[in-house]
């Protein structure tokens, strides 16, 4: 969420794991950075986190640096980064850092009360490192009284106007909001001595008031292999939200498991929506079922957006089913296809280690004049983000072509093929990329936004009903 709340682009920076850093120090002693000594959490574990923070400040330089140490106080993964932080704040004059500890206050349903004892216990556990809190976040799913943040204040040892109360919010495009008007804001200017206006909040108010105040609402099927957890596709979710706001339109999700599709009907399964987006995946287990999501789509002239491996399915399903090529399919699910349309990326070839060896990151695209995605775009080239190790097989593509496939997008540097669609369809566009990454909420990626706008069209053309379903909203905070 950091990315599409802050409205920007960040790198591999903003993200460390603990495996990222022990790999890198182990990387520097096997070099002999560390000349001979025995490897320690301190301080050889905790300098490297430290580096590792320093150098999101200054790539590029920030004004702010946010730094969320996931999981709970007290986990045993998290007591380096811990020790980290409390030497990083010894270290910095006081204006420089602030500790901000975000806590669950738990509901007794049968007394019908809050309970404040598992933050006192953390911010306990979070002192043991080093670490006062100065701004206490207590996270509740009912109204937090003002005798409990007084209660907090004098048990935790902060100011009771640093004891923010966050209950849960309809909707997490509101916690700015929410969080604004809890003064929070101030308390974070005034510690760190910035000397910044008050944020200008009207445009992500008004976003907000779009979002739960929908003209219509369209059915959109994500048809995956993870559905089962749909934090699975969180971007994909919240780009279709995005582009929903735009046009003014709820999204009724219907999860579709892409087993559900195999063998059976789709019509029983996907009939009614408006919309069908094919979700990115590993592995040949339900591919048939995307792919008869895919036919089903092209057949009824119903939008549908494949991410990633959903372009993949959308070259497949024209293969087998328009361009005489039986048997087509992709070399992961079948080495051995009479028309191999899908292939490994020849720099893949002689890989045989699964980490970290995939076609990752930021890549231009050139877009074709004409087609529905340049139109989408506006511009000549997109920068999209990438993580795939098949393409599609340029050999065989000349055939595709003349069926009426359409490449409307290759990458700038390879050639390789990125976006395709059909011409004879209101819309049905795969992208090799990952769209859902540069979405905004207040600037939807392009083929989220086309993609939503051709499924209230579909929508309207079949007078489907308008009644906005109660989760219309973006999930919860």
């Amino acid at each position: 969420h950091y990315e599409r709340f802050l409205a920007a682009d960040l790198s591999k920076l903003n993200s460390s794991s603990s495996g990222q850093i022990y790999e890198e120090v182990i990387r520097k002693e096997r070099r002999g950075d560390y000349l001979g000594g025995t490897i320690q959490a301190i301080p050889h574990v905790t300098n490297e986190i430290k580096r590792r923070m320093r150098l999101a400040a200054t790539s590029p330089r920030a004004d702010v640096v946010i730094v969320e140490v996931g999981g709970t106080v007290g986990d045993i993964e998290g007591q380096v980064f811990l020790e980290a932080i409390s030497q990083m704040r010894y270290a910095s004059p006081k204006d420089e850092t602030l500790s901000i500890h975000v806590t669950l206050l738990p509901h007794i349903g049968s007394t019908h009360e809050l309970k404040t004892k598992p933050t006192q216990h953390s911010v306990r556990e979070l002192r043991s490192f080093g670490i006062q809190p100065d701004v206490i976040v207590a996270r509740s799913d009912h109204p937090v009284p003002d005798g409990l943040r007084e209660k907090l204040a004098l048990f935790c040892n902060v100011q009771k106007e640093a004891v923010i109360a966050l209950q849960t919010a309809e909707s997490i495009y509101e916690v700015p909001l929410v969080l604004e008007a809890t003064g929070l804001g101030d308390l974070v200017t005034k510690a760190l001595d910035l000397g910044t206006a008050r944020p200008d909040l009207e445009e992500w108010a008004r976003f907000v008031e779009r979002l739960h105040r929908p003209e219509r609402t369209v059915s959109v099927a994500i048809v995956g292999k993870y559905v089962e957890l749909h934090d699975a596709y969180l971007s994909i979710k919240e780009a279709l939200v995005h582009a929903g706001v735009h046009h003014n339109a709820a999204l009724d999700i219907k999860w579709v498991h892409s087993e559900d599709l195999e063998g059976g009907d789709p019509e029983q399964v996907i009939g009614d929506v408006d919309g069908i987006l094919l979700c990115p995946g590993f592995g040949d287990r339900g591919m048939e079922g995307k792919i008869q999501g895919v036919r089903y789509a092209r057949e009824r002239k119903i939008p549908y957006l494949g991410d990633c491996l959903g372009l993949q399915m959308l070259v497949v399903e024209f293969a087998r089913n328009v361009a005489g090529m039986p048997g087509a399919n992709t070399t992961e699910a079948d080495p051995r296809a009479p028309f191999p349309v899908i292939s490994l990326l020849s720099e893949q070839q002689e890989v045989h280690e699964m980490g970290g060896t995939m076609r990752l990151g930021g890549y231009d695209c050139q877009l074709v004049p004409g087609t529905k995605a340049a139109a989408a775009y506006g511009t000549e080239t997109a920068r999209e983000r990438h993580r795939h190790r098949y393409e599609v097989n340029n050999t065989l593509l000349p055939q595709l072509e003349q069926a009426g496939l359409v490449v409307a997008g290759r990458d700038v540097a390879t050639g390789l093929v990125e976006i395709c669609e059909l011409r004879d369809h209101p819309f049905m566009v795969g992208a090799q990329f990952h769209p859902e990454f540069t979405s905004r909420p207040n600037q939807p990626n392009p083929l989220f936004r086309d993609f939503i706008g051709a499924a209230v069209e579909y929508h309207r053309a079949r007078g489907a009903s308008t009644v906005k379903p109660a989760s219309a909203a973006s999930g919860v905070a």
